[in-house]
């Protein structure tokens, strides 16, 4: 599996770690960019220092003990000429978690004005999977519209809306519910919640 993983500027840090948790553990590799927005969320939400998307990787990996078997390759926001924003470098999907409305108006109207957008451009251009986790509320129309263009382009809209029947006991649980759905759209079993069984 080779991901792109964008964190933009929006609240909702815990299902982008939740999310590189559960990456950790895989094979495979992630090319990994942070919006500045992001990292001051990630800061406050988590209650740490942040400065870059290498010190988010090295939080997760400490806070949760992890041994990785994944690698991952931090690319710079600001860098639109980095190789994963052309369409001649091949991934198989990218995820945008948690996802800003100004990263979805962005997207959905094809602006590329930093390595997100642009990466996301190409991802869509190439018939690639595109999950996009929005985590705003409510939604208003202009919202629903930018969601709406870019579902019609081939993207997922994943809302961080996470379920309640594995009758979660932490916010780490609701973090992970997110995760697994995730993962089951790449293709990958998860075991982070138990399945619904009826």
């Amino acid at each position: 599996m080779k991901l792109v993983v964008g964190l933009a500027g929006a609240s909702g840090s815990i299902y982008a770690a939740r999310f590189l948790r559960a990456l950790y553990e895989l094979d495979g590799e992630t090319y990994i960019t942070a919006s500045p927005a992001s990292l001051r969320i990630f800061s406050e939400e988590y209650e740490t220092s942040v400065k870059t998307t290498e010190d988010i990787l090295s939080f997760v990996e400490e806070k949760w003990k992890l041994k990785p078997k994944h690698k991952f390759h931090v690319r710079n926001f600001f860098d639109i000429g980095s190789d994963i924003a052309s369409g001649s470098n091949v991934w198989d999907a990218m995820v945008v978690i948690p996802c800003s409305m100004k990263t979805v108006a962005s997207m959905s109207a094809g602006l590329t004005e930093n390595l997100i957008e642009r990466a996301a451009d190409v991802t869509l251009k190439e018939r690639r999977r595109l999950i996009v986790v929005p985590r705003e509320t409510p939604y208003n129309r202009i919202h629903l519209r930018n969601l709406l263009d870019l579902d019609e382009a081939g993207a997922i809209i994943l809302p961080a809306s996470p379920g309640f029947y594995q009758m979660p006991k932490t916010l780490d649980d609701l973090g992970d519910f997110i995760a697994g759905r995730i993962l089951n759209l790449l293709g990958h079993s998860q075991t982070l919640f138990p399945k619904w069984e009826g």
